[in-house]
This record gives structure tokens, C-alpha cells and sequence, in this order.
């Protein structure tokens, strides 16, 4: 099982910009999905998950500006990132709960970067 994460770049303050992470491989269903991200010196914190029931919750420093979503038929997550800060510039992972035939396990993404500065 591999996620695959695309979206990241550069955006200025106040921009937009849409992560998505699709996994592919022997999937038999996907759990909880995520997104988390890492800041240069910084652990990697938690920002939105997404249940396979589609219910959401995000850490308070993205409420009201990003939104999680997923498309189970393609196995993807997707994050959509309004009035981007600079704070918000991080390494993104994406995070996924999958059943395989063999078991079932958290697997990642590579990481996508999004920077925000003028």
C-alpha cells in the first residue's frame, strides 16, 4: 500500500491552495483519514481527520479556513487550504487507517511542502 500526496507549493498570505493524497494498492476499506504537518523545528501536529462516516474535526489553528473531504471510491483525502499565513508554512503529511488482506495499519504519505510568504 502506497499514499501519494500532491498539491503542495508556494502561495502568498491570504491564498489558496489543495492538497490531495490518493493510496492505492490491496485496499480492502480505509478508516480514519488525516492530515498532519511539520514546521522546521517543530513536532508534527495533528490538523484534520476525517472518519469513514465523513466526520470531521480539525485543530484550532486551521478551523474555519481549511476543510478535509474524501472520495472513497478513489481512495484519496483531500485539504483544501483558504486565507493561507505564514504560519502555515509546514511539510504536509497525509495519514490513513488501511485494511488490508493482511492487516490493518496507519500509513503515510511522503510529504508535500507548502510554503506562504510574499
Amino acid at each position: 500500500v502506497q499514499l501519494q500526496a500532491f498539491g503542495g507549493g508556494l502561495v502568498q498570505p491570504g491564498g489558496t491552495l489543495r492538497l490531495s493524497c490518493a493510496a492505492s494498492g490491496s485496499i480492502l476499506s480505509i478508516n480514519n483519514m488525516g492530515w498532519f504537518r511539520q514546521a522546521p523545528g517543530k513536532q508534527r501536529e495533528l490538523i484534520a481527520t476525517i472518519s469513514s462516516g465523513e466526520i470531521t474535526n480539525y485543530a484550532d489553528s486551521v478551523k474555519g479556513r481549511f476543510t478535509i473531504s474524501r472520495d472513497n471510491d478513489k481512495y484519496t483525502v483531500y485539504l483544501q487550504m483558504n486565507s493561507l499565513k505564514p504560519e502555515d508554512t509546514a511539510v504536509y503529511y497525509c495519514n490513513a487507517n488501511i485494511r488490508t488482506p493482511a492487516r490493518t495499519a496507519p500509513y503515510w504519505g511522503q510529504g508535500t511542502q507548502v510554503t506562504v510568504s510574499s
